[in-house]
């Protein structure tokens, strides 16, 4: 039986992870998005994510929350919105706990690792324990699953997920926004995936169906402009 997911209350922090999974800019311009709209974040990077920083950026991403903090503001250019970062070993933080109330969460990329140990309930790590944390409180858990092809396995843990209450929201690009850059792509990923949890972030030109063509039902006649 499919439980139903979580509901945004509109209330306080969202909680960002970025687990040991490719696409770790996703991350980077979720963070953007959220701080330049004002939004406050607890943010948690993965001891993985840090290598792969590292791999695939060529930086190096410190493990001290303050020093965090500083990485990613000076990585997002941006100074406002409130961000609070956490070790990734910290289960003695806030979010470790159902009494820290939080919008939400969203673990963007998440590594098939980090996704069999929430769907088996193991929690190694404080962004394995806030995600099962948000599991047990009933809150928006955004799973956001960066690898392929999937395995029988890799879709049974993410079946167990979408049952528990997590919603599954794989970095799929699309191409009917017409994206001119890889940052269009970006930003249609990133800015999908917090539609989700209600947010309105960055500009995105949405679905409003097929464009009118000309002799089409509908479509204006030659020399009119539709109202």
């Amino acid at each position: 039986m499919v439980r139903p997911s979580g509901t945004s209350s509109g209330k306080g922090p969202v909680v960002l992870a970025v687990s040991g999974a490719s696409a770790q800019p996703l991350a980077q311009r979720a963070l953007q998005l959220l701080l330049e709209a004002g939004e406050a974040v607890e943010l948690v990077t993965s001891r993985g994510a840090i290598g792969v920083w590292q791999a695939e950026l060529g930086l190096r991403v410190p493990s001290e929350p303050d020093a965090q903090e500083a990485f990613w503001r000076e990585r997002t250019a941006v100074s406002t919105g409130q961000l609070r970062c956490h070790r990734w070993n910290d289960q003695a933080a806030g979010i470790a706990s159902g009494s820290f109330k939080t919008r939400g969460m969203v673990i963007l990329p998440a590594s098939m690792g980090t996704v069999g140990r929430i769907a088996s309930g193991v929690a190694l790590d404080l962004v394995e324990r806030a995600a099962d944390v948000h599991l047990k409180e009933g809150r928006p858990l955004v799973i956001c699953p960066r690898e392929t092809p999937w395995s029988l396995v890799h879709l049974r843990n993410l079946t167990a997920l979408a049952e528990a209450g997590a919603r599954i929201a794989p970095p799929v690009p699309a191409w009917y926004h017409q994206p001119q850059s890889i940052e269009d792509m970006v930003d249609f990923l990133v800015i999908r995936v917090f539609d989700v949890l209600g947010y309105e972030l960055g500009n995105l030109r949405r679905w409003q169906g097929p464009p009118h063509q000309p002799g089409s039902p509908g479509a204006p006649a030659a020399g009119t402009t539709s109202p």
